[in-house]
């Protein structure tokens, strides 16, 4: 539709040529930048590591990020988001405890198995984190990562759990899950990792809910 002898514009806005070039070549980066990593680890992996794998130049590389540590953050930060998402969406209509446990390992590794380069980058980011060592901006996906968790955990429990040791709990959940799924995927000679492993799957959930029955509240002991 013409309007004055012009087109009449949307409200969406289309992106230009040369906007569709940064967007590829932003995108093209993290790709990069997520393979190294899983590669050679966070701290090893250097910046001309990245663009020899994109095949771009350091100019690119500095025009999109400031840092390596900037493209770090935003490489974790999508992964955790998208993460956090698909535990919400999965796990938020299971109202007892060994059932939500049980589908949030299913969550993350169905997840993972699609990505095994996020996975590493999810076993690294959150072992820097545990270690007190991680790179600046880590700390907020994996600290609203853990809120999903959180908040999950404390709606599936009939009395509310102190927040220090709700974070504990959260944090157990985690370290339980990535350490399920990497001793899986490292043993498992099966591409189906979570039906080879159902076993241990159950073993470690048992282990969760009888952690969590020790942190809690006396009061609430009883009705976990």
């Amino acid at each position: 539709m013409e309007q004055n002898g012009r087109k009449k514009t949307t409200g969406r806005t289309r992106q230009t040529r040369q906007q569709r070039s940064v967007t590829r070549t932003h995108a093209k980066l993290l790709d990069a930048g997520r393979s190294v990593f899983s590669e050679k680890g966070l701290d090893l992996t250097t910046v001309d590591d990245i663009t020899q794998r994109a095949d771009l130049g350091r100019g690119t590389f500095y025009y999109h990020f400031a840092s390596k540590q900037d493209l770090i953050s935003e490489v974790i930060k999508g992964l955790l988001g998208e993460l956090a998402a698909e535990v919400r969406a999965r796990c938020s209509d299971k109202t007892e405890l060994p059932e939500l446990l049980d589908a949030m390992i299913e969550v993350h590794t169905e997840f993972f198995s699609r990505r095994w380069e996020d996975f590493v980058l999810y076993y690294q980011g959150r072992a820097d984190m545990t270690l007190g060592q991680s790179w600046g901006g880590l700390e907020t996906p994996f600290n609203e990562y853990l809120a999903t968790i959180e908040q999950l955990v404390d709606s599936s429990i009939s009395e509310p759990i102190p927040g220090p040791v709700l974070r504990r709990v959260a944090c157990a959940i985690a370290g339980f899950i990535s350490g399920y799924y990497s001793f899986a995927v490292v043993s498992s000679v099966s591409e189906d990792v979570d039906s080879a492993f159902a076993s241990l799957r159950s073993a470690f959930v048992a282990s969760l809910v009888r952690f969590i029955r020790e942190a809690v509240p006396d009061a609430e002991k009883k009705q976990v």
